[in-house]
């Protein structure tokens, strides 16, 4: 079936939908993109200060907004912010900028929540801001970046360059499975 545009559709809601659909299973397998799917890389865009990364999609358990109570944890380490229910899960939150070597986050109406993908901890990371997806193709990765003001160099598993932008890759796992992040006692 030949692509059509949506607006010659309006007065077929059924031709419409079916539409929608096509696009929405080209789009999910990669074709109709002009980018086969396994040459596309994609990721959560977030911003740590001054400073934007991307970590990888399937590293990526959740997005959430800050956590309007947070239980502090007695004698933990000043980079973790305590423990937070969500839906019933207790996931530990952790000040992501604090942890590298930044100033502590002062939660505002950007600030957002990481849930790292680890079948064992799923760690809360707090981030400035969440600019949602980015889509790179593997063309645009590097191995090699330039430094970051934090002190993260040892989690970052490459880059990618689109124009002037230099995204560094941001390794939720091996942050997470770090010896010096489980280090959480004061």
């Amino acid at each position: 079936m030949e692509s059509k545009r949506l607006s010659s559709l309006v007065n077929q809601p059924f031709e419409l939908l079916l539409e929608l659909e096509r696009r929405s299973r080209a789009a999910a397998t990669g074709h109709g993109s002009g980018v086969p799917a396994d040459a596309e890389r994609v990721g959560i865009a977030f911003r740590l200060g001054g400073e934007k990364f991307v970590a990888p999609r399937n590293e990526t358990r959740e997005v959430l907004t800050y956590p309007a109570a947070i239980t502090r944890v007695p004698g933990a380490r000043s980079w973790v912010t305590g423990l937070a229910n969500v839906r019933g899960q207790l996931i530990p939150i952790f000040d992501f900028k604090s942890y590298l070597g930044g100033a502590a986050t002062i939660p505002d109406r950007l600030t957002r929540v990481l849930v790292a993908n680890h079948r064992d901890f799923p760690a809360g990371l707090v981030v400035d801001e969440v600019m949602g997806f980015r889509r790179f193709s593997k063309t645009e990765f590097v191995e090699e970046w330039a430094p970051t003001i934090l002190r993260c160099d040892r989690y970052l598993t490459g880059a990618y360059r689109r124009g002037q932008e230099t995204w560094p890759v941001f390794s939720l796992i091996q942050l997470v499975e770090s010896p010096q992040f489980m280090k959480v006692a004061a």
